[in-house]
């Protein structure tokens, strides 16, 4: 288990592995959940109310929630005897890595595949959703940006779906999904026989251009408009995600995805310090909506933890 998700792809570009992983992170998620023109000089509504083509797509680590899923997780597992004290000394200056430096290391990435899938390997997968409910609770609830949350809210107000994509295992993100009342959840995918992890992956790990490929998948098999979806990542790595949307956000950026939303006027919103960016901000609606819907979800949160 590892800090940083299950590994970056090597190459930039969609490959065949990238898209068979989009594919299957798709599929898998759906089996889990069985615009007016406005006035001159008005910003037209987002979301828009009752447009059942359009859905809201999320990244999770530093976006949603502060820091990476997977260490969390990690964190569970070690309090349950899965490994050793020396793995989780190196996970948490993964973990730091990841915060402080705010980028996705690919040797600290290759360790964190290798690693997780070496821990999985052999277990249930059952066993796992289940120990994933239990560490959401645990360490995960209290890490949610209220802004954010308020922001997926806002498309749910809508009537609209909203996905988490992430790098992180399928199993924990759609746990996650589901205790923030989210429609589900794309992610990695770990091969399993009979229900128990052999300790490979279907395809890659859902990063960079695989995430464009899920999302891309999924949108074909819910017959949403892209055009009318919007899409949020913290990281230049997503930027194939974001590009594939018509309302890409720009949350927590590093400073890559930072200057590339500028450049391209994307809308932008940092939850890190509670400044509001300038030029490219969100709605004055969503802003608002960040603040009330912020104390809300955290109300929320409390009270699904109780």
């Amino acid at each position: 288990m590892a800090a940083l998700g299950w590994l970056t792809p090597r190459r930039r570009s969609a490959t065949a592995r990238s898209v068979l992983a989009g594919e299957a992170s798709a599929e898998a998620a759906r089996k889990s959940t069985q615009e007016a023109p406005a006035a001159p000089g008005e910003e037209p509504e987002f979301p828009v109310p009752g447009d059942d083509r359009a859905a809201a797509f999320f990244d999770l680590d530093n976006t949603v929630m502060q820091g990476a899923a997977l260490f969390h997780f990690g964190r569970g597992l070690y309090k349950r005897k899965f490994f050793e004290t020396r793995d989780l000394a190196r996970f948490a200056w993964q973990q730091a890595w990841f915060r402080l430096a705010g980028i996705e290391d690919p040797e600290h990435m290759q360790d964190a595949r290798d690693s997780a899938l070496s821990i999985v390997k052999g277990h249930r997968v059952s066993e796992l959703k289940s120990i994933g409910e239990e560490i959401y609770d645990e360490y995960m609830a209290e890490r949610i940006w209220p802004g954010t949350r308020a922001l997926a809210q806002a498309h749910l107000d809508a009537g609209q779906r909203v996905w988490l994509v992430t790098a992180a295992p399928v199993e924990i993100a759609q746990v996650i999904a589901r205790r923030l009342g989210l429609t589900g959840a794309l992610g990695t995918v770990a091969e399993s026989i009979g229900g128990v992890y052999t300790g490979k992956l279907v395809g890659e790990p859902l990063h960079g251009p695989a995430k464009a490929e899920a999302v891309r998948a999924l949108a074909a098999a819910e017959g949403l408009d892209l055009s009318r979806c919007a899409a949020y990542s913290d990281s230049h790595n997503d930027i194939p995600m974001l590009s594939l949307v018509g309302h890409p956000y720009a949350i927590n950026p590093d400073a890559k995805l930072r200057k590339h939303a500028r450049e391209l006027d994307w809308r932008l919103r940092d939850y890190r310090t509670g400044r509001k960016a300038a030029k490219v901000g969100i709605p004055a609606a969503a802003g608002v909506g960040a603040v009330a819907g912020g104390t809300a979800a955290a109300i929320a949160l409390h009270r699904r933890r109780r």
